[in-house]
């Protein structure tokens, strides 16, 4: 093996090699196990939620494949219908045309052909993570299987009432003139106004009035609404209000949906332009007035002077036109929870037309009786009352979007404004019997993304048509995906699963957390936050960063800031971890929690435990050139090893049965770190070398070695594919294992049998006699090499035994120079102590350290610590240096003076002890 661990010299060569020899297609007779990839837009690239879900989902499925099962992890991309739209859209833009100049055929050519060069980079970006995913069976939303599975879909949905086309109010997106689902809309907080307007009587005797954030949609009005026992306008209700600007003579009518507590108690009503307004239109016969056109300029229906006008311009003039009229009664400061598109983060607008929607009560009823009666399982389960919460309050699902990009609605036109729904427009005239001389047009609509997701584990299994792969892997047995999704996929796949498979697609469903900085803010570009997984993987310069991090950002004046902190942060750029480091990080990090803080520190801390690895395996492999096949005897500490991996591998299965993988990586972490490097080595070592140790001892460690070190780097490989394939490729060769690679090696089991507790307690006792000596050492500042006598005080028969039995433990590797039992009234020299249990550690210090200089030593060093203590609490009293210093300088001096409070704490108990020596 080469000296050092360099993850660049073997991941993509490894990778390469499991993916040309098909290792990742399902294989084998044993029981299928089947995880869908929730597939990413063809757009994207890795980020860190996706690398952090791709860890899991490979995790679970190399696991599985290794136990026998077979294992398919279901791989594809979706189209991503507006996100692809917006890209080529913008690639045409910076050709000086639009999709209009060159029509829809040619555009969705265009598309075609961006996606074929630049779509699906993502694919290759997860192969750098050593997702074992099938890729010869990779799918597309828009191939031509899938396709067909949207369009069989759609016309049996149609065909059973449970799709129609209705003219309602959607949430319209005025940049990309398309509708929206309320899941694709974002409302947040921003500051605004409330305009409070006075709408004349008929009659002239006075005026309501009413308050609004958005005065131009009063161009709108219907109605003026009150509640029905609001005694200050009961007598009022069954007039008319004259709208001012327009008009329109408009009637105050009475309805529970009216707060009398808020403002004036009067509501204006626009029920083409609002939803609840929509809602009381309807309970009312209230007439709709479309004021907007589909990018929300006024339409011709309203006065000249607004014709052709923008909203917010037109907001600007209706409030000054009221104030010239004398009808604005006052204007507040007010926060409004605004609607953005997620897309295009245009304010969205409530917009009458015509749509086609999924009746969706019918479809949600066995989908909620799915997770009631347990045939799906939430982990961690609180999430199910998130899932409930939505599915019992669902609305009709408007599946249409007015794109060019994506599955085109079948549906076809007469002249007539008939409509005939169809697989194709062959099918629509066979059907419907409509000759060559009846002019059909097709819908100019697409159907929602999420429509064609939906279909997702049971299209790419080959449905509509009966495939071996439909037989085997639907239902699958867990969909792996993060908490913002359940209701745009996780719902919509279970109700489509149910309805055309009759079963459900999954059984499981884990969710994670989502991936924030350290800080627990979220990743995001205008925060100058985000971090590349592959930067992660690979490392980059400063430079790069900076460039990655404040290029393309749509806020220009945020990127010298984030340049600055950028630098600050990372001064050398990242360092490259390697793609194991970064998974492993990802397991241990994927806790039960919502919110999950990637620490860089950790990634670090991990690449420790990767060269860790390579190291234990280069001593493991340098000590067994001699194996061979005589007579074996095992030592306590062999057959403690063994006691102790077999319960690893017992909780390791535990641990994913549960989806706790962050449980199951810090059991792998504390055995191969602490008990197989840090104790398991050093204790062969004496066997190894030692004249002492038998032919037979000797070979029984050195196959204890190989052994142990081959079944963990099998217990390891699903969290660490890449370093667990090149280690065992050489440990498997020195231990004559066939097989051609680690992940189709079974995983290791445990024993089930009774644990050896006579060498696990020997060797624990052990473990503490040599950590008491080390103890002393630190405490007394002894080097590290220097051999010491021990005498033993208070000894028990068990002591003696077991410190003549591992006398040649004690002394290699505690660097013990003898060991000598103190008679029951024997009297003790002066010297430092650690207990273990009952017993006495004894270390004479006679001739071991300078009493005095050691004193002397301490107190110079205590000196030096009261002094900075004293400067910190100076500082820390100083009310001008709290108050103005900045909050984490001022948190860095109450740090600073805890520790130095602590230090002193430290050195006077060894003081203590030593005037316990002199």
């Amino acid at each position: 093996m080469d000296k050092s661990y360099q993850p660049e010299d073997i991941e993509q060569r490894i990778y390469e090699r499991w993916e040309r020899n098909g290792y990742f297609a399902p294989q084998g007779n044993g029981q299928p196990y089947c995880i869908m990839i929730p597939p990413p837009n063809v757009t994207g690239t890795l980020h860190m939620g996706h690398a952090f879900q791709d860890t899991i989902m490979d995790a679970l499925t190399r696991y599985h494949r290794m136990k026998g099962h077979r294992t398919l992890w279901q791989p594809g991309m979706d189209h991503a219908g507006i996100a692809t739209q917006m890209v080529v859209e913008r690639i045409l833009n910076n050709e000086g045309l639009s999709k209009r100049d060159i029509g829809r055929e040619k555009f969705v050519e265009r598309v075609w052909q961006w996606k074929e060069e630049s779509g699906g980079q993502i694919a290759n970006q997860t192969r750098r993570l050593g997702a074992s995913v099938d890729w010869s069976n990779d799918r597309f939303t828009m191939d031509d299987g899938l396709s067909n599975a949207v369009r069989r879909v759609f016309v049996q949905l149609h065909d059973e009432g449970l799709i129609y086309r209705g003219k309602r109010l959607v949430n319209w997106d005025p940049v990309l003139h398309t509708a929206l689902s309320d899941l694709e809309v974002l409302s947040a907080d921003e500051q605004s106004h409330l305009w409070h307007f006075r709408y004349p009587l008929e009659t002239g005797d006075g005026h309501l009035v009413v308050a609004t954030t958005r005065p131009e949609t009063m161009l709108g009005d219907s109605a003026v609404a009150v509640h029905p026992d609001d005694e200050r306008y009961k007598k009022l209700v069954g007039q008319n209000i004259i709208l001012p600007i327009v008009g329109r003579r408009i009637p105050i009518i009475a309805d529970d949906y009216v707060d009398p507590e808020f403002g004036t108690g009067c509501v204006k009503i626009t029920p083409a332009h609002d939803f609840n307004d929509y809602e009381i239109g309807k309970r009312h016969d209230l007439p709709l007035y479309n004021i907007l056109t589909d990018d929300a300029s006024l339409n011709d229906t309203v006065p000249d002077a607004y014709k052709a006008m923008n909203r917010f311009d037109a907001r600007k003039q209706i409030v000054a036109e009221f104030q010239q009229l004398g009808l604005l009664e006052k204007i507040e400061d007010y926060v409004v929870k605004t609607p953005r598109g997620d897309r295009s983060h245009a304010v969205v607008e409530p917009y009458l037309t015509d749509q086609w929607y999924v009746k969706i009560e019918p479809l949600a009823r066995p989908a909620i009786e799915a997770v009631e009666t347990g045939k799906i399982r939430f982990v961690p389960e609180n999430w199910s009352k998130t899932y409930f919460e939505w599915m019992y309050n669902i609305q009709d699902w408007c599946i249409s979007r007015q794109l060019w990009w994506g599955h085109r609605i079948p549906a076809w036109y007469d002249d007539d404004e008939n409509v005939y729904v169809g697989y194709s427009e062959e099918d629509v005239r066979s059907k419907n019997k409509l000759g060559a001389t009846v002019t059909l047009r097709q819908d100019e609509d697409v159907l929602d993304t999420w429509f064609s997701s939906a279909l997702w584990p049971f299209s790419t299994l080959g449905w509509p048509e009966k495939t071996d792969r439909l037989d085997d892997f639907y239902p699958g047995n867990v969909l792996v995906t993060g908490f913002d999704i359940i209701f745009f996929w996780v719902a919509r796949m279970i109700m489509m699963g149910i309805k055309f498979m009759g079963d459900v697609p999954f059984h499981e469903v884990y969710i994670h957390g989502l991936i924030r900085a350290e800080d627990g803010q979220k990743m995001s570009k205008s925060k100058g936050n985000v971090l590349d997984p592959l930067d992660l993987i690979d490392g980059v310069d400063i430079a790069a960063l900076v460039e990655k991090r404040t290029s393309g950002m749509m806020q220009d004046h945020l990127a010298p800031k984030i340049e600055k902190a950028t630098r600050k942060e990372f001064p050398d750029g990242i360092n490259q971890y390697g793609a194991d480091a970064l998974r492993f990080t990802f397991a241990a990090l994927a806790t039960t929690g919502r919110d999950i803080r990637f620490d860089l520190g950790r990634i670090d801390g991990y690449k420790n435990f990767c060269n860790k690895l390579w190291n234990a395996a280069r001593y493991v492999l340098m000590n067994t050139e001699a194996l061979d096949d005589g007579d074996v005897e095992l030592s306590a500490a062999d057959r403690w090893i063994v006691a102790r991996f077999d319960q690893t591998v017992a909780d390791v299965h535990g641990h994913f049965a549960s989806y706790r993988l962050d449980l199951a990586a810090q059991v792998l972490y504390e055995f191969t770190w602490h008990e197989f490097c840090d104790w398991y080595l050093e204790l062969s070592k004496p066997v190894l070398q030692s004249d002492q140790s038998s032919a037979a001892l000797q070979r029984g460690t050195r196959r204890t070695l190989i052994e142990v070190l081959e079944s963990l780097l099998r217990l390891l490989h699903p969290l660490m594919p890449f370093i667990t394939e090149e280690i065992w490729q050489q440990v498997a060769r020195r231990a004559g294992i066939e097989g051609d690679t680690i992940m189709l090696r079974p995983y290791p089991a445990a024993t089930g049998g009774e644990m050896d507790s006579e060498a696990v307690d020997d060797i624990e006792w052990v473990k503490q006699f040599i950590l008491g000596i080390r103890q002393i050492r630190g405490e007394m500042d002894i080097s590290p090499g220097k051999f010491l006598p021990v005498i033993l005080q208070n000894t028990s028969s068990v002591d003696r035994q077991r410190a003549d039995a591992h006398a040649l433990l004690i002394q290699r590797v505690g660097r013990v120079e003898s060991v000598t039992v103190l008679a029951d009234d024997g009297e003790a020299p002066a010297a430092a102590t650690a207990l273990l249990g009952d017993l006495r550690l004894l270390v004479p210090m006679k001739g071991v350290i300078d009493v005095d200089a050691e004193r002397a030593r301490l107190e110079k060093q205590m000196d030096k610590v009261r002094a900075d203590l004293k400067r910190t609490i100076g500082k820390l009293g100083n009310e001008k240096f709290v108050n103005n210093a900045p909050v984490e300088v001022v948190a860095q001096e109450r740090e600073r003076s805890a520790e130095f409070e602590k230090t002193i704490a430290q050195l006077t108990e060894q003081l203590v002890k030593l005037q316990e020596l002199a």
